[in-house]
């Protein structure tokens, strides 16, 4: 853009020194043609205001195609930066003459509002709770957290439900079907079919490969053989259709399943009845409700001692008469409180299938009560003991994956255990292992723990960088699953049991490793051994150690 002044204002705005810019012929004529146009139509409108005045004008040269591409080369870069800044200044503050904006997407809150099913009964354990009815359908109104969600039954009812309870209602979802089981093991999908013991009994569980699934169903005794239980696994042709026999191609597993109900069609039977998920496996929920971790020590009672662990007594009780809990009564001076009543707030946040779950404390009163998820089986550790001899390898390598399980979500979550080991994980009523007390070691006041630098750990679980440095990671979590592993081979043997804590701190220094044991096959005690790599960087994670656990027992 070129600004143009009358030929006074022009001659005395310029210093004498600057250089006179001399445009060709034929835009000098333009610009004084429009100049005299602009002086004529101002000397009409108020003559006597033109003579005194200065006008300024601008014109655009872009649209004269023969000026524009004549001197576009002599346009300086600094005027056409300022030029576009200008001008996007003077668009900011004028009113737009456009048509108004469309309007605003809906809301994340309206987005999900969807519509779940009911995997299990929930019974409101709180005013704020909505009830649950298994297979039933209910629209969700708010995702408070990823624990709990606000949601409406049919007849209009709302109030807080546990998310794990429900699932999103649509036909894709295998989550809605009985047959579906998502974290079940190959072992542990063998013995629900045995339970069952009848023929053509199914159950359809993820399978090692991700993404891909596995029928296993019951075959009962024929003349020649045993019962037995064959596993098939669902595949997929480049086309994206499933099938188990190449013939048989479907465009969904639901369609899929529900033929093979029907037809047996390359199985050795047709799938009779599916082993829905069982009542007495109800997920934990994260906390007692939404907002609460602090309970109130009047709403629970003690019903019996069942053990006692590095931090006192622990019983077996019922919160609100009716909902059973394992309830810890903290000696005093065995735990810095204070701290462990703040992490207690994040730890209750933590759920999942394979973790033991803190419902809340009770701080009101001494002693400091930990209330959490009870589990029937009791410590692993005496649960191996007990079964020597009657635990398969199979099972064995089951319990490795439920605990392996359990430390992908804390590694995934970026928590670290710091006292992995088979006396720190329960049995629940179902054979399920889980982890327990995860985080607590720190706040641990017992000589046990206490090394020569003063730094609370068990030595005989830790690796080097622990007790050389006190320095903890998810990978020094991956030291302790490995010697888990070798407990649970050894069915609840002490690691390094005729050695010191001082002699294991040398022995581990010189490269001395725990040796395998009788019950692990050689690809066991590898995954083991490679656990405890000296430098933390050259041990696996959690999420390939449960990769590789899964494809052995897929294979065994």
């Amino acid at each position: 853009m070129i600004s143009v002044q009358s030929r006074a204002s022009v001659s005395a705005a310029q210093p004498k020194n600057r250089r006179r810019f001399c445009l060709p012929p034929r835009a000098a004529a333009m610009i004084l043609s429009t100049y005299n146009s602009i002086q004529s139509i101002f000397c009409c409108c108020c003559c006597c205001s033109v003579q005194k005045r200065q006008v300024r004008t601008q014109i655009s040269l872009s649209k004269d195609e023969d000026l524009s591409e004549k001197y576009a080369p002599h346009r300086r870069p600094w005027l056409s930066e300022w030029s576009r800044k200008h001008q996007s200044s003077r668009d900011r503050t004028q009113p737009s003459k456009r048509k108004p904006l469309p309007p605003l997407p809906p809301s994340e809150l309206a987005e999900e509002r969807i519509r779940v099913k009911a995997l299990y009964d929930f019974l409101p354990r709180e005013p704020c709770n909505l009830a649950l009815k298994r297979a039933h359908e209910y629209l969700i109104l708010e995702k408070y957290d990823r624990h709990w969600w606000k949601a409406r039954d049919s007849l209009g009812n709302e109030g807080f439900i546990p998310s794990n309870y429900v699932t999103e209602n649509k036909p894709t979802n295998l989550e809605i079907y009985e047959w579906y089981h998502r974290n079940i093991t190959r072992n542990q999908a063998e013995r629900l079919l045995r339970q069952e013991s009848k023929e053509g009994t199914f159950i359809v569980r993820d399978s090692r490969h991700l993404g891909s699934y596995t029928i296993s169903v019951f075959i009962k005794a024929r003349r020649s053989t045993e019962a037995m239980i064959k596993h098939y696994q669902i595949k997929r042709n480049d086309s994206g259709q499933w099938y188990v026999a190449e013939r048989h191609l479907f465009p969904s597993i639901p369609e899929l399943i529900r033929y093979h109900q029907h037809n047996a069609a390359g199985l050795m039977t047709r799938l009779r009845s599916p082993v829905g998920l069982m009542d007495n496996c109800l997920p934990a929920t994260a906390g007692f409700s939404y907002e609460k971790w602090e309970i109130d020590p009047s709403e629970l009672a003690f019903v019996k001692k069942i053990g006692s662990g590095q931090f006192g007594v622990v019983h077996l009780g019922k919160w609100r008469a009716h909902i059973q809990v394992a309830i810890k009564a903290i000696n005093e001076g065995s735990m810095s409180e204070e701290d462990f009543i703040e992490e207690a707030k994040v730890m209750t946040k933590l759920s999942h299938s394979r973790l033991v779950q803190l419902y809340g404390v009770c701080t009101q009163q001494k002693p400091l009560y930990i209330v959490t998820e009870f589990m029937e089986n009791g410590c692993l550790l005496n649960y191996l003991r007990e079964r020597k001899g009657k635990l398969r390898k199979e099972m064995l390598l089951s319990v490795c994956q439920d605990v392996c399980e359990g430390m992908e979500y804390l590694e995934k979550n970026c928590y670290i255990h710091r006292d992995l080991a088979a006396r720190n994980c329960l049995v629940s009523s179902t054979c399920i292992v889980k982890i327990s007390d995860f985080g607590m070691t720190r706040y641990v006041l017992d000589d046990e723990y206490i090394s020569s630098s003063g730094a609370k750990f068990p030595i005989k679980w830790s690796p080097p960088e622990v007790f050389h440095f006190n320095k903890y990671s998810s990978k020094s979590d991956v030291w302790s699953f490995g010697v888990l592993m070798w407990e649970v081979f050894t069915e609840g043997k002490m690691p390094f049991e005729n050695k010191s804590n001082l002699q294991v701190v040398e022995a581990i220094s010189k490269g001395f490793r725990l040796y395998r044991p009788y019950l692990a096959p050689v690809s066991v005690y590898e995954v083991m051994y490679s656990c405890w790599h000296e430098k933390p960087e050259g041990r696996p994670t959690f999420a390939e150690l449960l990769q590789v656990l899964t494809e052995m027992a897929e294979t065994w």
